[in-house]
């Protein structure tokens, strides 16, 4: 007999319905199997759902799954979890704490809804690529590449989930560039990255520091609208690089214009390695989940 689960779809990263980027969350998942929570993403197909869950260290406990696999970390889902538990009345303002498999996180909610999320400490090391090669796989002029990269190399930064940096010189390379799939997937692979994040400073809004796309093939997200992990990871990556005279206490990286889901995370760079931004819950409702059937076992 199927079991009904509460599920909610929040767009995270904005204060507008069906922009920024969504997020599955299901509030209660203590009592779902990985299989079960497998399936719920799939059937949810947003970029990654939140399962929260019971935790011994911490308030509660997240598992993070795209629609092919788990991930470690996810900003916008953290985002939106921690948005809809404000606005459900479940959690107040104040800092939670969130169990992740990089290990246990504040979450800071204030009273206008805004969600923080600290990330893990930042690491960030340089890759041997050529920019012909990364160049062709995201459908890039490599001078676009080149121009900036005395500057700012290539290299692979995390706060939680690696991601290979690679800015660019101007706006109309990042929105004119045209990803082969299967060459970003292979590019991540060689350099232990779960995608790519394109970016310029040469942003849209006057008040953004910069404009970025992320790639993630290889994790079942072709192109990911608002990324907070990339966010968190490319703002420790421009104070490693020095990439300002004076670290500004805050930037603003804007996202997801070109796939029609505008969104801007608030990024810290301090201490610790902050996100921050909105996030409105857009449906919920009860999933039918059939009951766990591993011990069904299944043979050629």
């Amino acid at each position: 007999m199927s079991e009904a689960v509460r599920t909610a779809i929040v767009d995270a990263f904005t204060d507008q319905p069906l922009a920024g980027n969504g997020a599955g969350v299901v509030p209660d998942a203590g009592g779902l199997s990985e299989d079960q929570m497998r399936a719920i993403a799939r059937e949810l197909a947003q970029s990654e759902t939140a399962f929260l869950l019971p935790s011994g260290p911490a308030e509660r406990r997240v598992r993070y799954f795209t629609p092919t696999q788990e991930v470690d970390l996810c900003g916008h889902a953290t985002i939106a979890s921690h948005a809809h538990l404000h606005a459900t009345g479940t959690i107040d303002t104040g800092t939670h704490t969130l169990e992740t498999n990089v290990g246990v996180l504040d979450v800071e909610v204030h009273e206008d809804g805004t969600v923080w999320m600290t990330q893990d400490t930042p690491e960030i090391r340089e890759v041997d690529l050529s920019y012909d090669r990364v160049a062709d796989a995201l459908g890039v002029d490599p001078a676009a590449l080149r121009d900036v990269g005395a500057d700012l190399p290539l290299a692979v930064a995390s706060t939680g989930l690696p991601f290979l940096v690679v800015p660019a010189n101007f706006l109309s390379a990042v929105g004119s560039a045209a990803p082969d799939v299967a060459a970003v997937e292979a590019l991540s692979e060689d350099v232990d990255a779960t995608g790519v994040y394109l970016c310029t400073f040469d942003a849209l809004d006057a008040d953004s520091t910069l404009h970025g796309r992320m790639f993630a093939p290889g994790a079942g997200v072709p192109e990911d609208p608002v990324t907070g992990t990339a966010s968190g990871a490319t703002g420790a990556y421009l104070r490693h690089f020095g990439a300002f005279d004076a670290m500004p206490e805050e930037m603003v990286f804007e996202q997801g214009h070109y796939v029609d889901r505008p969104g801007h995370v608030r990024v810290h760079v301090g201490e610790d390695v902050r996100v921050g931004g909105r996030g409105v819950t857009v449906m919920t409702g009860d999933l039918s989940v059939p009951p766990d059937e591993d011990d069904e076992i299944i043979e050629a």
